[in-house]
């Protein structure tokens, strides 16, 4: 049960936003084996003062279409698969909501399963 949030700059239209939260969803089922309708995410806008990152840092040079992606998962998955998910990720937001690869920075947090709570007070996968 990845939770999954997004950080851009404010400014894109509401069919960007759905892109982007379609694109990521789809890369996971194809690379995590995420089950349908397990969508939990969340999108914040940021204007330019509240935005802030390295234009070049690691010989990547990102522009202010930059899209910061947090996928909280448990620690279940191979380097290979978390490898498979980055770049399923990067095309599919390329494809759309046509994001540049340089603009796609993702980052996993991986968690114990005891870790979630998915309502009714429960540790559902403990």
């Amino acid at each position: 049960m990845p939770m999954t949030r997004i950080h851009m700059r404010a400014g894109k239209s509401p069919a960007y936003r759905q892109a982007l939260f379609d694109g990521i969803y789809q890369a996971m089922r194809e690379t995590f084996n995420v089950p349908e309708d397990d969508q939990f995410m969340a999108l914040t806008e940021h204007d330019g003062d509240n935005f802030r990152y390295g234009a070049s840092y690691l010989g990547v040079a990102r522009s202010d279409d930059l899209v910061l992606i947090q996928l909280t998962v448990s620690n279940t998955r191979s380097l290979e698969q978390k490898k498979a998910l980055y770049r399923r990720i990067t095309e599919r937001l390329v494809q759309s909501p046509g994001l540049r690869p340089e603009d796609v920075f993702i980052n996993l947090v991986e968690v114990e399963k005891e870790n979630w709570s998915m309502g009714h007070g429960l540790a559902q996968y403990a």
